[in-house]
Formats: structure tokens, sequence, C-alpha cells
């Protein structure tokens, strides 16, 4: 039986947000029976360069695509709430996973099931986040597999053995835990980048990208502001 609530979290710098953005979170919500789902642009990502576009234009993309992405859960009958959440720009300094899980721990209480929504790729660059033993004991994680990303080869030890100590990785866990577990799921495979799609926007093909890659709202904007050009 289900008993705690169960938070989606979907962070990113969303520069820009795209379709695999979106793919990904209308896959978990159904997948995970999510209560609620929150869409984070990071603020100062400290993995990333100081290219990337200002923080506020990023949250309104990413607010302008969660309309697209309201309207795909409106016709899936997906019940789940989505919010798009300031927690990280609104933060001063570097923006970190687990100040963000510690804030959205003491939000939603000990009752409730945090899960960190992910790509592969990012589930293999886990341990060079900061603190991310920490992270795990605030929330729990769901990864979907990408194209040319083998979790069997390329898992750091540590998190490999992390993954064997927990045993079965059922979904059940995800509603009755409200952290620790690490979910993998081999249903969904994404192969698009944000990086790669801001590249392709800088070319001739740039409409066709935008029309078949980048939510239609946000793409709005990019073209109003002429971004990515």
């Amino acid at each position: 039986m289900n008993t705690l609530k169960k938070i989606g979290i979907l962070g990113g710098t969303f520069d820009p947000p795209h379709i695999g953005h979106l793919k990904l979170a209308t896959h978990f919500a159904k997948l995970l029976h999510l209560d609620e789902l929150l869409l984070i642009p990071s603020g100062q990502p400290w993995q990333k360069s100081d290219t990337i576009t200002s923080a506020q234009v990023r949250f309104s993309l990413i607010k302008a695509a969660a309309i697209d992405l309201a309207r795909a859960f409106l016709y899936l009958k997906i019940p789940t709430k989505i919010g798009v959440d300031r927690i990280e720009i609104d933060h001063a300094g570097p923006s970190y996973a687990i100040d963000t899980a510690l804030s959205l721990r003491e939000r939603y209480g000990k009752d409730a099931s945090l899960i960190w929504l992910m790509g592969a790729d990012s589930l293999i660059g886990l341990p060079s986040w900061k603190s991310w033993k920490d992270l795990i004991n605030q929330v729990n994680i769901a990864a979907a597999s990408r194209p040319h990303h083998d979790l069997q080869k390329e898992l750091s030890p540590e998190m490999a053995q992390l993954l064997k100590n927990q045993g079965a990785n059922g979904l059940e866990v995800l509603a009755n835990q409200a952290y620790g577990h690490i979910y993998i799921d081999n249903k969904l495979s994404i192969d698009l980048s944000s990086t790669e799609l801001r590249n392709h926007l800088k070319t001739s093909a740039r409409t066709t990208v935008a029309s078949e890659q980048i939510p239609a709202h946000a793409f709005e904007i990019i073209t109003n502001l002429g971004l990515y050009q």
C-alpha cells in the first residue's frame, strides 16, 4: 500500500529545455504515480561554464515548457501536479543538489518520498557531486537509461557496490521509503542533450530542429529573445 507522498524532482540547467526533459518527466510521473513534480532550474551550476544563459531567462524557458508538459499530462490523464521552483535560482552561490535536497526535505517533512529524477549519465557522474552520499540519505533516485551509456561498465566501483547492497530495485520501494533507494529504469532511452541542441540551433536547420526537439512555448521565447544563434 502506498503510504508516502511522492515528490519528483527534475533539476537541470535547462539551457534550453527540450523534449527529452519532458519525456523523462512524463515517463516517471506516470510510472511512479507522482503526487507532485518539481522542475528546478539551477542558479549557478557548479559543473557548467560561465557561458550559460542567465538564470532568469532559463527560468522563463522551463516555465514555458511546463505549459506543454501540463498539456501532455492532461492528455495522458496523469494527475501529477507540476511546479516550477526557484529554490536554486534564489539561493546565493553555486547550486548543489545536496543543498536543494535538504531544503526540500525541510519543506515536505520526513514522511515524503523525495525522488530525484535523472538520466543514466547523471547517475554515472553522481560520485563527483558534492556530498553525494549525504544526498542519497535525503532522497531516492530514479534514473532512466540513455543510449551510449553502459551502467554495468561505467558505474564507479563504489556506486556499483551500493546498488548491489540495496538488493531488488522495485518500484514499490520508492512509494514506501522516503530516501536511500536507487531505481534504474530501462524502458525509456533518450538520446538528446542541451549542448548538442544549442549547436544545432546555430545551423540552417534551426526551425526544423526546434519544432522536433523544443517545447513550443519555450521556443517562442527563444525566438523573441534571439537566443542560441
